[in-house]
């Protein structure tokens, strides 16, 4: 499969560029499940050193070769153990993934300073189509309970909106505190 070109890779999702800035800057960042790589380039064209973490890669394959990205191919889902152990990074970014069992994982690889940024489908989303798997989709309040006592919240939602399509969602900004 050819891969896309970058001009026709969505755009990021503005909560992501809205909040890019917490991400100190020539940090590393980490965006798990990255499929295209929006968030990848969004984040090269800040000057970030990047690592994109996927299953399918395809889509990356205009970026390899340059000196400050790094493309990880992993199923996060087998039971693998996780593919970068004992790295961090100032920022690590997740969009339209869910797989809570990576939670700890996550919040145990920021660096202090650190920024997370993650949004993803919640709870009532199935009225709307795809993901209706509850499985697939946060509780009520669920990623502030994953930052409780970890992480400072910057910025948090919990809304239903059209994104471009009618969808209900949760996002979080939080930063690791410098000990």
């Amino acid at each position: 499969m050819p891969s896309q070109p970058a001009c026709l890779v969505p755009a990021p999702s503005p909560w992501i560029a809205r909040w890019a800035a917490l991400i100190y800057a020539g940090g590393t960042v980490l965006d798990v499940a990255c499929g295209s790589g929006r968030h990848l380039r969004h984040f090269l064209a800040r000057d970030h050193k990047i690592v994109g973490l996927d299953r399918d890669i395809a889509g990356l394959a205009d970026l390899r070769g340059d000196p400050l990205v790094e493309i990880v191919q992993a199923d996060l889902e087998n039971g693998a153990p996780w593919p970068l152990p004992g790295r961090r990074f100032a920022g690590i970014v997740v969009t339209n993934y869910l797989h809570r069992p990576l939670f700890p994982t996550l919040v145990e690889a920021l660096e202090p300073g650190g920024a997370l940024l993650y949004e993803t489908f919640a709870a009532g989303n199935q009225k709307y189509g795809k993901p209706s798997n509850p499985d697939f989709l946060l509780r009520e309040g669920e990623l502030l309970d994953v930052v409780r006592g970890k992480l400072r919240v910057v910025a948090y939602e919990a809304v239903e909106e059209e994104t471009p399509r009618r969808a209900v969602v949760q996002r979080i900004a939080a930063i690791r505190p410098k000990d």
